[in-house]
């Protein structure tokens, strides 16, 4: 489990699928599929990673967006710094201004051994790991109706043994 929040976590899907399909252009529509996200988020979320000088896009039939920066140099910290504070202040659980007052709380050190992982994680690793294509799995079927596809059996009423014949 990563340490960020949702935002960031998709705008990271958004970059995935544009590394995979480096250097094409794709449409947002089609990245909102794949990655299963609304159009209107996806389309708000390149917009705010093409203003950042990551992405550069083309209106109009053969448009799309595509990575300005080769998917090497983008780490993910910098995708996650557009979205989320990435300082590394604790997260006290006892509330803020309580680790680093006085004693600190029980939760204290091993919450900044997560935190410190993570930002390493994101520090290290480039968006260039979402290049093999072949790597990626295809999305989920939808579940959204589990009983498509199934047969049903009508209940057959059942005659009682006394029969008058």
């Amino acid at each position: 489990m990563f340490i960020y929040g949702k935002t960031a976590t998709n705008a990271i899907a958004v970059m995935s699928y544009l590394a995979a399909e480096e250097p094409n252009r794709v449409g947002s529509a089609v990245i909102a599929k794949a990655r299963n996200l609304s159009p209107v988020l996806t389309a708000k979320l390149l917009t705010q990673l093409a203003s950042a000088g990551f992405l550069a896009g083309q209106p109009g039939p053969g448009g799309g967006y595509r990575l300005i920066k080769k998917a090497q140099d983008i780490r993910l910290i910098d995708i996650v710094a557009l979205f989320e504070q990435i300082d590394n202040s604790s997260r006290c659980p006892f509330g803020a201004g309580w680790c680093g007052n006085a004693a600190p709380c029980p939760l204290h050190d091993t919450i900044t051994r997560m935190t410190e992982k993570n930002h390493r994680f994101l520090e290290q690793t480039r968006l260039s790991v979402f290049r093999t294509k072949a790597e990626i799995p295809k999305p989920p079927k939808s579940r959204l109706n589990p009983s498509a596809g199934k047969t049903s059996r009508r209940a057959t009423p059942r005659r009682s043994g006394n029969s008058s014949t």
